[in-house]
């Protein structure tokens, strides 16, 4: 299909029908969304920073252990997205990951993803001079259920997460549901 462009250059100088035909061209392009996500995971592959694993092994295997305990699909997605923020930065990956999945997921998930290293920190925090117990600042920002599944996350399927030796599916397996996931936004 040829490429339809707008003419303005400006955009307090639109037109809805300029709007509409961006709208639609938009639409008619979700589909890179999910190419893009996967190909921020296949680049973890080549970060280690010092783990038994790299970093999309790590994704895959949380993402394996969280639909292995029955987790829906915006959980697994979830799961398995939830370091790609670590292609661009380390120290606020949380955010930007969380960032990526909002329009796509229901708010407890995004909200699990935006702290999971407050949550996962209570398994390492101590050793660079860390409060273990700082996902407790998320307390009363965060539902009961909302606290819970962050905990679920945290503790069951990401920490335990960087064992070479695991049965990880692999990312083709997750692939469609990653398209599924990414296919719609369910807000903007």
């Amino acid at each position: 299909m040829a490429k339809t462009e707008t003419s303005f250059t400006r955009m307090d100088e639109s037109t809805a029908e300029q709007w509409a035909v961006i709208g639609a061209e938009t639409f008619q392009n979700q589909a890179r969304v999910a190419e893009r996500v996967l190909g921020m995971l296949r680049s973890l592959g080549d970060i280690t920073d010092g783990f038994a694993t790299d970093q999309l092994t790590h994704c895959l295997q949380t993402a394996t252990l969280a639909e292995r305990a029955g987790a829906d699909d915006e959980v697994v997605v979830a799961a398995l997205c939830h370091d790609v923020g670590k292609a661009i930065s380390v120290p606020n990956h949380p955010r930007i990951a969380a960032e990526i999945l909002k329009p796509y997921v229901r708010d407890e998930v995004y909200k699990m993803i935006l702290v999971h290293q407050d949550f996962q920190g209570r398994h390492y925090y101590h050793h660079f001079g860390g409060d273990p117990n700082a996902r407790e600042k998320h307390r009363d920002a965060l539902t009961a259920d909302e606290f819970t599944l962050a905990e679920k996350f945290a503790d069951e399927w990401d920490q335990i997460a960087f064992d070479p030796a695991y049965d990880t599916l692999p990312l083709e397996h997750f692939e469609p549901l990653v398209r599924q996931v990414f296919g719609k936004p369910t807000s903007l």
